[in-house]
């Protein structure tokens, strides 16, 4: 009656072995480590970086735990604060040659204990929130109607362009805020111009009124239109975000929208708010410009002669120096999108950059006056130049779309698309909150936070022990083991572990409890109305799996409405609690039988069991149930 087949003793073994050892790595603690990242999109840390940290390191006479090359960075495992200082200024000195344009972030960062038997098994231990390691959080607010005014301004310069193609007159072409308006001498030109707007400009809505003497043709931003915009330049500020945050060397910056206009900052960590700051407000301009074809030039980019008057010199992104004319033909300004894609022809990866009006019309006309010749894009970061790609021009291009090729991969055409896309904010934006939170306040947290989901585990545990006696502490064994899986799950979805997470770890254990709780009074009912033992174990788990399976789905669902609705500490919060309610039912019920199973089943004349007191409230008799 009370046995387990095999099959179900193999699930919790695995389970328990499972849980175990991704849950092991959280008891390692950490180490004091050194974290070498790109301080630019353009810079790669790869095979040959590493090799170059491990000879710094071995010249300096450091013995390291671990060098490895982690994602799109550099880690180094230390014994000590004091070798982790030295062990900075090794790496750095060794791969920041020009501290005015590092290349690299060598930043102070903490690493897990953890064997390199578990971390090649993918076991790593939870990350911890802002709130447990201390850092700063910045609450930024999108300047949404500017992003809008900005489109309606690269509209303008498009109506303009388009109308003067199709020979369409108009007395004059104004923008006002949102809106583009244009006025027309008679009905048949506005008509002419409102079949241009339909079949160009799919963005925009129009209205036409009599305006005195003149027709007025208004032209609006659709709400959908309007929408796609805004979460695109949101998107593109947390991605422009990304790549400055880079040069912090947080190990696990959170970057996330909150509601429609808001951008959540957090980096655990970091203490320096003035450096977050200027981080964050960064600005990147692009230029495009041409290479200087003269023989002064050449010897200039060769280092056997000077550089020309009216040029300058900079370096590619494989350090080839270009020489470039100072007169600039395009700036950021000009460029509206950049993405990856292939060429049609040769399926070679490119670039296609999208242009507004004015920067349409100058490239049209460079490109056909400078055929045969390069032109190169740079990027201007902090006062420093580099040479993006300078391609050559094959023919005259048009239409306001200019694709880069030539000996690109994949990769380098979606860093590319990416550093020339995100190099600037596409919308401003406001710092509206700022919290600093110290490491001392961090750990105290921790400290805490560890005592409450302790000292809750053992005051429950002993509970359970005193009130159910042998029942008891198979329903703490379970609670340990759903404790135990809980830690494991947060584990291997390498979850960030927040103060309010702690709350709901603490308030899970209660909840887990309440389905043992609920099973043993049922078995307790069975024996007062005169079962047998081995009856009453298996009435009572199966008449209580119904009750247990309300309650927790009831709570699972406000669990989920939490973390659909809400934010920040909130889903901090509900990711536990809903995860904490799925581990409870199974060890609830699933684990907590099989040990009472393993324990009462093969008994096959089972006489008493250990639950404690059996009131019978009839007689107002107490029977031992033990």
């Amino acid at each position: 009656m009370n046995r387990y087949p095999v099959w179900k003793y193999v699930i919790i073994v695995i389970a328990l072995v499972v849980g175990g050892l991704y849950a092991l790595p959280n008891f390692f603690g950490e180490s004091p480590a050194v974290q070498v990242s790109a301080a630019k999109a353009s810079t790669k840390v790869d095979v040959s970086t590493l090799a170059q940290v491990q000879a710094a390191l071995k010249t300096a006479g450091i013995e390291a735990e671990l060098v490895a090359l982690d994602g799109a960075s550099i880690k180094v495992r230390l014994g000590s604060t004091d070798v982790q200082l030295k062990a900075k200024d090794a790496i750095q000195k060794a791969l920041v040659t020009d501290a005015g344009n590092p290349g690299y972030v060598v930043a102070l960062n903490l690493l897990s204990r953890s064997p390199a038997w578990l971390t090649s098994l993918h076991a790593a231990p939870m990350y911890l929130g802002l709130d447990l390691r201390g850092g700063v959080h910045f609450m930024l607010q999108v300047d949404m109607q500017a992003a809008l005014v900005k489109r309606a301004e690269s509209l303008a310069g498009d109506v303009r362009t388009s109308l003067r193609e199709k020979n369409i007159r108009h007395s004059g072409i104004s923008r006002n805020a949102q809106t583009i308006e244009v006025r027309f001498r008679d009905m048949p030109t506005l008509t002419a111009a409102k079949a241009v707007f339909q079949d160009q400009f799919a963005d925009l809505q129009t209205a036409d009124a009599a305006d005195g003497a003149e027709f007025k043709l208004t032209a609006s931003i659709k709400p959908e239109a309007a929408r796609r915009i805004q979460d695109q330049a949101l998107k593109q500020n947390i991605t422009t975000l990304h790549n400055r945050i880079n040069e912090l060397g947080v190990a696990e910056p959170v970057i996330q929208q909150q509601g429609l206009d808001r951008i959540v900052v957090q980096l655990p960590g970091v203490q320096d708010t003035a450096k977050a700051k200027d981080i964050l407000g960064r600005t990147a301009t692009l230029e495009v410009r041409m290479v200087d074809e003269s023989a002064e030039a050449r010897s200039a980019e060769l280092g056997t002669g000077m550089v020309p008057f009216g040029a300058e010199r900079y370096l590619d992104r494989s350090g080839q120096a270009v020489i470039v004319k100072k007169q600039v033909i395009l700036t950021g300004e000009n460029l509206t999108d950049a993405q990856p894609g292939f060429d049609s022809q040769t399926q070679e990866p490119t670039v296609n950059l999208n242009l507004d009006a004015k920067g349409t019309r100058i490239f049209r006309d460079v490109t056909r006056e400078n055929v045969g010749k390069r032109m190169a894009i740079l990027l201007f970061e902090k006062g420093k130049g580099e040479v993006v790609t300078a391609p050559v021009i094959r023919t005259e291009i048009g239409g306001g779309r200019v694709q880069i090729s030539g000996r690109m991969t994949t990769v380098e055409a979606n860093d590319t698309a990416l550093l020339l896309r995100a190099g600037s904010l596409a919308a401003p934006m406001e710092i509206i909150e700022e919290t600093t939170i110290g490491p001392s306040l961090g750990a105290e947290n921790i400290n805490k936070g560890f005592h409450s989901v302790t000292w809750g585990f053992l005051a429950v545990a002993a509970f359970m022990c005193l009130y159910y006696m042998l029942f008891g502490v198979f329903s703490s064994i379970a609670l340990a083991f759903n404790l135990l899986l809980l830690v494991a799950v947060l584990s291997m979805l390498q979850a960030t572990l927040t103060l309010p997470g702690m709350a709901a770890m603490a308030l899970v254990l209660g909840m887990a409890i309440d389905s043992n709780v609920l099973i043993n009074e049922r078995v307790r009912e069975e024996l007062r109305n005169g079962a047998s033992a081995q009856a009453a174990i298996h009435t009572g788990y199966d008449r209580a799996w119904a009750t247990i399976f309300d309650s927790n789905i009831t709570t699972l669902i406000a669990g989920l409405a939490l973390l659909a609705f809400g934010s920040g500490p909130v889903r901090g919060f509900a990711v536990v609690h809903c995860l904490g309610i799925m581990t409870s039912m199974f060890s609830a019920v699933f684990f907590s039988r099989g040990v009472v199973n393993l324990w009462y089943g093969r008994q096959n004349r089972l006489k008493t069991v250990s639950i404690g007191t059996v009131w019978r409230p009839d007689t107002g008799t107490a029977l031992k149930a033990e």
